[in-house]
């Protein structure tokens, strides 16, 4: 069973350096299409009308979740919360056992 858990582990690290390099390739495209995109809107209007942040953000948004993804981050939900709520949950409930 051991090599299992082995080659288990390397999938999982494999799979996560992949959405890392991902994330990665996706920032620079991020980077280098939005400063493209401004000194166009510079070229064009001199600032007098900034379109480029609509990109900008919209884009913005879909490389966030794809960050969060990459990097397994979650504030609300992270890997030790599941386990807290259960164990406040079971001492208010142990609370309310004896108040009965």
């Amino acid at each position: 069973m051991e090599p299992i858990k082995k080659d288990d582990a390397y999938y999982k690290a494999k799979n996560r350096v992949k959405e890392m390099k991902k994330f990665y390739t996706s920032l620079m495209s991020y980077i280098v299409f939005i400063s493209l995109l401004a000194g166009l809107n510079y070229y064009v209007n001199e600032w007098s009308n900034m379109w480029f942040l609509w990109a900008a953000f919209g884009w913005g948004i879909g490389l966030f979740f794809q960050a969060v993804k990459a990097f397994d981050w979650n504030p609300f939900f992270g890997k030790d919360w599941e386990e807290r709520k259960m164990k406040e949950l079971m001492e208010e409930d142990k609370g309310s056992n004896f108040k009965r």
